[in-house]
This record gives C-alpha cells, sequence and structure tokens, in this order.
C-alpha cells in the first residue's frame, strides 16, 4: 500500500514529503512548482550515487523561473530514503531492480497523477543509467530526456569490467557483500583541490554544507553488493538490442574531462540509441551541474534547443 503524508496542494512549507514502498521502505521525494504564468512542462529530476536532492536546489529554482514543476528523489540507500545497511555510510543495493521498482512507483503515484506533458527527464550519472533501463521498459512514460555524464560503464575496456566482475564475484560468494571495495570507506570530507567533479569551488561546496546541516544527508564509498549489482546492470544495458529499443528522444551532454564515468561507453551507446543527440562540454568535469557558469550556460543552452524552450 503507497501511503503518502500529505496531499499536493498541502506542501506549503516544504517540497519534501516520503511515500512507503509495498517492502514497507520509505523514499523521500520532492516537488517544486514552477511559474504558472509559463507552464512549460514536467521535469523528473533523478541524482547520481551519493547524491540527495539539497544538492540540486539551484538547478531547480532555474528549471522553477523556466516554468517547469520539478520532481524528484533520493534513491533508496542514500540522502533521507531509507538505508539498507546499518552502516549508513555504506552504499549498497542488491539488484538495480530495486531502483527501478522504487521509480516507477514514484512516477506512477506521484509524478503522473498531476505532471503536465511535455514530462522530460534530467537524470545524472547513475540516475542516467537508470533513466535508460526506466525508459527501455516504460517506453511511453516521458517525452524526452537530457542525461548528463550517464553512466553507461565505470571501467574503459570490457577486460576491466570482466576483472573487476570476478574479483567482486569472489568477495560475495565469500560474504563480503556488505564490505566496502578496497579504498571505499565512510564519509568524510573532500578537498577541492585534486577533485574530479567539478572546476567551480564554491559550487564543489554545496553538498559538504547541505551535510554540515543534516549529517544523516552522508554518504560514503561502495560496497562490494553494489559493485556487482552495478555491474549487472551495466551487462543489461550494453547488451545487444537493449539501447535501440529505447526510441525516447535522448539529449546526451558528456564532459570531455570526465575520470568517474566512461566517455567512450556514452559515445558509443549514443550512436546505438535511435534517437539521440550527443553533446560534449569538452572542459568540464564529471558534474555539469556543479560546473562554472561559463559550462553550465553551455548545457542551458542545449537544453533550450532540445526541449524548445523559449
Amino acid at each position: 500500500m503507497i501511503q503518502t503524508n500529505t496531499m499536493a496542494k498541502e506542501r506549503t512549507f516544504s517540497p519534501y514529503d516520503f511515500m512507503t514502498t509495498p517492502d514497507h521502505q520509505f523514499l523521500r521525494y520532492g516537488i517544486w512548482y514552477g511559474s504558472k504564468k509559463k507552464q512549460k512542462g514536467s521535469i523528473l529530476l533523478l541524482n547520481g550515487r551519493r547524491e540527495f536532492m539539497e544538492k540540486y536546489l539551484e538547478t531547480i529554482e532555474e528549471l522553477n523561473q523556466e516554468g517547469f514543476n520539478v520532481y524528484s528523489l533520493d534513491w533508496r540507500g542514500q540522502g533521507l530514503s531509507s538505508r539498507i545497511l546499518a552502516n549508513r555510510h555504506k552504499g549498497f543495493i542488491d539488484d538495480y531492480d530495486v531502483y527501478l521498482d522504487d521509480l516507477n512507483l514514484f512516477v506512477t503515484k506521484i509524478v503522473m497523477p498531476e505532471s503536465f506533458h511535455p514530462l522530460i527527464i534530467i537524470a545524472h550519472s547513475m540516475g542516467g543509467h537508470i533513466a535508460l533501463r526506466f525508459m527501455h521498459d516504460h517506453p511511453d512514460v516521458v517525452d524526452m530526456a537530457v542525461l548528463t555524464s550517464p553512466m553507461i560503464d565505470i571501467f574503459g575496456s570490457s577486460l576491466s569490467r570482466k576483472f573487476v566482475k570476478l574479483i567482486a564475484r569472489m568477495a560475495i560468494k565469500t560474504g563480503f557483500s556488505h564490505s566496502y571495495t578496497i579504498g571505499s570507506g565512510d564519509y568524510t570530507v573532500e578537498k577541492f583541490k585534486g577533485n574530479e567533479l567539478t572546476s567551480d569551488p564554491v559550487r564543489f561546496t554545496d553538498a559538504q554544507n547541505a551535510i554540515i546541516k543534516n549529517p544523516d544527508l552522508a554518504l560514503g564509498g561502495v560496497t562490494y553488493g553494489w559493485l556487482s549489482a552495478t555491474l549487472k546492470s551495466i551487462d543489461i544495458l550494453i547488451q545487444p538490442g537493449f539501447a535501440a529499443k529505447i526510441t525516447t528522444p535522448i539529449l546526451m551532454v558528456i564532459a570531455g574531462n570526465d575520470k568517474i564515468v566512461s566517455t567512450n561507453a556514452q559515445k558509443q551507446f549514443c550512436t546505438m540509441l535511435p534517437n539521440c543527440k550527443l553533446i560534449e562540454i569538452s572542459e568540464a568535469r564529471h558534474e555539469i551541474f556543479k560546473e562554472t557558469d561559463v559550462i553550465r550556460s553551455i548545457f542551458r543552452r542545449e537544453f533550450n534547443r532540445f526541449t524548445h524552450v523559449k
């Protein structure tokens, strides 16, 4: 049974609410209403791993000003949605089908009853990966999608992926599914110098400042369980014929200086999609929404062209 704490018309003071999943977990979601004078459409905003809705408030405000209503959620296992393990810092998921089920529940019960078209997905990194699988399974739900630095693959070669897959499989078989991968650990404050996410020193601190206000938002590194589930989902995404069935018009915006996910995989995948336009922002690092004003203005220009926003 689906439960929500308030109706949309009562969300006057806070955009955030919770819904209960069939397996009795809580998903936090948010709705931000745009200008009623413009009403250009609805946005389904899907964030990446370790992220939460507060990180995107600047982007949400910009979309509201353009006349879009914005719907978003914290993925299960991060943000203020239910955490799966006792150590809430550990990034874990059994299977990406859980993400897809949660997203479908949110779209069906919250977004579709009150949103107006066009309904546009904007998804970043892991959110872009989930969005692609969602559009494959539900081809008639959204009108178009804009994906930034989508996680098509986390390795530069199939050989690397096979090697890591073997390690993850061995770790899980020996009871280490809930253990951090080598080099991962609980959340720590990162330094701007040498970071691979953004070249903007101010926006780099947005997530950190939100975590200072609410430490429960913090998420650390990944577990072998998360790694195994991710590799399994990548295999599903890149299997022959999968991309060809995703007919939704897609704008794929890739970061030329991305060190987090494979840009080559993004470019190759876009060529396999029936209706994909690819834009590369050469100076951008992984988090395009957290980049400098110059880089963000390039994104907004391409977004407006693609969605015909005036």
